[in-house]
């Protein structure tokens, strides 16, 4: 069973959840600007679209 989520609804919790727990940090910074980003779809969207997709098809691939 395959299941999809929106990009901008994974890094829009995840931005409300490091928000809410006061997170700093690179890691919180890259969250915000990719949620930003995301839901912006600015000029830049499809260099920084296809660095995303990359790293989803690196990780998925990591369990088979």
């Amino acid at each position: 069973m395959i299941l999809t989520f929106s990009a901008v609804l994974l890094f829009g919790l995840a931005s409300a959840v490091a928000i809410k727990t006061r997170s700093t940090g690179a890691g919180a910074a890259v969250l915000l600007f990719l949620f930003g980003f995301f839901t912006a779809g600015t000029g830049a969207y499809g260099p920084i679209h296809d660095l995303v997709a990359t790293l989803a098809r690196f990780l998925s691939q990591l369990g088979h």
